[in-house]
């Protein structure tokens, strides 16, 4: 289907590719894996080796990638420029789960509570595949955006990633969008969100 995001960026003239990683869902249980979170060092290395083919076809300049993403996409560019950070020159996060024992926390005091507590589960995993506890690794200029009112991937875990990276004294612009939710349904916050993006790409691998 449509999406507005990757349609902006090609229409201003990059390459975009969205690959579809091991731990995502409509492939089969034996795609799937456990998951995203439980198995993100297989999704980030399907990323990863996206990454390298795009270069190695002549495709995409390798001193000129970005990656990008929302929601789990958001913790993937994250996840994947601290797992492989030589690789990226800008990093854009919007609403990105960003510690993955805060993401079951989220949920203790709902009826899904259970639910996502098995889908997350335990173990090193929880430590290893969160990406504000890892914020020194990324080298590449972060742009996270976040609504205020996100009831899907709560606000704070962006506000978790902007105090990793300033406390690792990294490059990072955080945007709060207030009165919105997961979506970002107002065109005016769009429109704010896509020409930051178009600013940190124009900066880090130009036009």
């Amino acid at each position: 289907g449509f999406q507005w995001l990757p349609q902006v960026l090609a229409a201003r003239g990059y390459v975009v590719l969205q690959p579809e990683y091991r731990g995502s869902a409509g492939y089969g249980d034996r795609w799937l894996n456990e998951n995203g979170f439980k198995n993100w060092r297989t999704s980030m290395s399907d990323i990863a080796a996206s990454t390298h083919w795009l270069a190695s076809g002549g495709i995409a300049d390798p001193a000129r990638i970005a990656i990008a993403g929302w929601s789990y996409g958001g913790y993937a560019a994250l996840m994947e420029a601290e797992t492989d950070p030589s690789l990226y020159k800008a990093v854009v996060a919007v609403a990105p789960v960003t510690d993955l024992e805060t993401l079951k926390q989220d949920q203790a005091n709902y009826t899904n509570a259970q639910v996502v507590e098995d889908f997350v589960g335990s173990g090193q995993h929880i430590v290893d595949g969160s990406p504000a506890r890892h914020a020194d690794q990324i080298q590449a200029p972060v742009l996270l955006a976040h609504g205020d009112l996100d009831s899907n991937v709560r606000f704070w875990h962006s506000q978790k990633m902007n105090s990793a990276l300033e406390n690792a004294h990294k490059q990072v612009e955080f945007v709060e969008y207030k009165g919105l939710d997961h979506q970002l349904n107002d065109s005016l916050a769009r429109t704010d969100l896509l020409t930051r993006i178009g600013a940190l790409l124009d900066r880090t691998i130009g036009h």
